[in-house]
């Protein structure tokens, strides 16, 4: 595809390199389905010009390999400032592979990188070029895994709060006669003043989920992520009718598409939609997620990648707050240089620097690389 742009502003993408580091958990991990030991960082950089744009998603290495084969030879050649054209032509070519899961996610860490790239050419922070309507974005805490003991869990969740994030998240679902126990521990731990919510992956049946929302209501949850799975939109639907006033029902983290998301609005499914810039196939696809919240009054919460969403958050009115992950805030850090850091609970992007202001510390991370 060829677009036609003013030629003092026409700099072909002429290289897309994609690298795969498989990051240890600095302790073992679990929620309510799944326990894992290490995370998959799967990083893109784009070229164009003598900038270098970085992009990434949380995968498999499938979606490293499938960015080799398949997404470079249609978005290498492109005009850099066209990156809808580049979505386009990567989605096109994928046709026959399937839109959500691996395609998805490596669409994802391709056009983030094509973001960051544009906007480093322009010389301005992703941000701002994006068009931001607030400094900041609100965080809360997100971990406390079913695989903690409940002091471990106490700790985390008190450590945020101290460092003035007042809303942080628990895992639940793995043990569910437990888990009321569990979440009275965790709001002793954080006190009275802060907000404290839940997620249990899709791990409840509806009624166990119904019955669970009764007795974390009374430990003040105000929030219940998944209480089953996301592809139940009934059971949301059902849940997000009966529970008590003040506890709002979400989900959406694994939606890959705008249909999905669709879908679940349509069903009346949640109080709050969640999207994952790493899942959601990248920035072009959360700019429509976010005017279909925005068309409906639905709030929107950014969900993990805290150096992307800090720039994405800041420019999308329907976000609330997004997720600060233990496991991608440790990622982040440890690989590349410019992640930003939360002060009084909010988020802001560094915007000091062009693009996302990431720059991948490649000594650090090759010691990863899968």
């Amino acid at each position: 595809m060829n677009v036609a742009l003013q030629p003092s502003t026409v700099t072909e993408i002429r290289r897309l390199d994609v690298a795969t580091y498989v990051v240890p958990t600095d302790r073992p991990e679990a929620d309510g389905t799944l326990e894992w030991e290490a995370t998959t960082i799967v990083v893109v950089e784009a070229t164009a010009g003598e900038c270098t744009g970085i992009g990434y998603t949380y995968a498999d290495v499938a979606a490293a390999r499938l960015i080799e084969s398949t997404l470079r030879e249609v978005v290498v050649g492109i005009e850099a400032m066209a990156v809808p054209a580049a979505w386009e032509a990567m989605v096109r070519r994928i046709r026959n592979l399937g839109r959500p899961g691996i395609c998805s996610a490596a669409i994802a860490a391709v056009d983030i990188a094509l973001w960051d790239l544009k906007a480093r050419l322009l010389g301005l922070p992703l941000a701002v070029l994006l068009g931001p309507v607030r400094e900041a974005v609100p965080v809360y805490g997100s971990g406390g895994f079913t695989s903690y003991g409940v002091d471990e869990l106490g700790a985390q969740l008190a450590e945020w709060v101290a460092g003035g994030i007042d809303r942080v998240k628990m895992k639940v679902g793995a043990a569910p006669d437990e888990d009321p126990a569990r979440v009275r521990a965790a709001r002793e731990a954080i006190g009275g003043g802060a907000e404290l919510m839940v997620d249990a992956n899709g791990a409840y049946t509806r009624t166990q989920a119904l019955a669970l929302a009764e007795l974390f209501a009374e430990s003040g949850v105000t929030w219940f992520e998944e209480p089953v799975s996301s592809d139940d939109l009934e059971g949301l639907r059902m849940l997000r009718e009966r529970v008590r006033a003040g506890m709002a029902i979400a989900a959406g983290e694994y939606g890959y598409d705008l249909a999905y998301f669709r879908r679940m609005l349509e069903a009346g499914s949640v109080d709050v939609l969640q999207a994952d810039v790493t899942r959601c196939a990248g920035i072009t696809e959360l700019l429509r997620v976010s005017a279909l919240c925005q068309a409906r009054s639905l709030p929107l919460s950014a969900h993990t990648a805290p150096a992307v969403h800090a720039h994405a958050g800041v420019a999308l009115a329907p976000v609330v707050h997004l997720e600060y992950f233990h496991d991608h805030v440790r990622i982040e850090r440890m690989l590349f240089d410019g992640a930003p850091e939360p002060e009084r609970g909010m988020l802001a992007p560094d915007t000091s620097r062009p693009g996302l202001g990431l720059e991948l510390r490649r000594s650090d991370a090759e010691r990863y690389a899968a």
